[in-house]
């Protein structure tokens, strides 16, 4: 792996993993990803998502929760300059750990259908896709 430096996601951090999520191809972004919205989530969830930093530089962010019985990731991205080193693992096992700590035993993901790259890795990693369940949404603002 590159060396590079794994910290948990700060608030302050926002810009920056924006802006990288922004520019990652299969990422889904939403009004849900605003800057309080997501400082609100890492309230909630402290201490259980991480950065990869390179030098000054953020390359790499996981977002990861859990509802007390259920962990979630979400917004696992990593520069593409920086892929393929283990940093994307890393990040996810840092999440795992926080997630076993907690006494969370099952830990699911979205994915974009159209994201092969994503789903590639996923896969890669040991996670296996749900045939038997749909996602349904639905905004509670309307």
């Amino acid at each position: 792996m590159v060396e590079c430096r794994i910290r948990e996601l700060m608030p302050e951090d926002y810009e920056a993993a924006i802006a990288l999520w922004q520019k990652t191809p299969g990422m889904g972004l939403s009004d849900a990803d605003s800057q309080e919205n997501i400082v609100g989530f890492l309230i909630r969830n402290k201490g259980m998502s991480f950065v990869a930093e390179f030098g000054n530089e953020l390359i790499g962010t996981i977002l990861c929760g859990h509802d007390g019985r259920r962990g979630f990731i979400y917004h696992l991205a990593v520069h593409n300059d920086q892929r393929k080193r283990g940093i994307g693992r890393t990040l996810v096992e840092r999440c795992l750990t926080k997630l076993k700590e907690a006494g969370i035993t099952k830990c699911h993901l979205f994915v974009m259908a159209d994201n092969g790259q994503g789903m590639d890795f996923w896969d890669h990693i040991g996670f296996h896709k749900r045939e038997d369940i749909h996602i349904y949404s639905k905004n509670v603002s309307h």
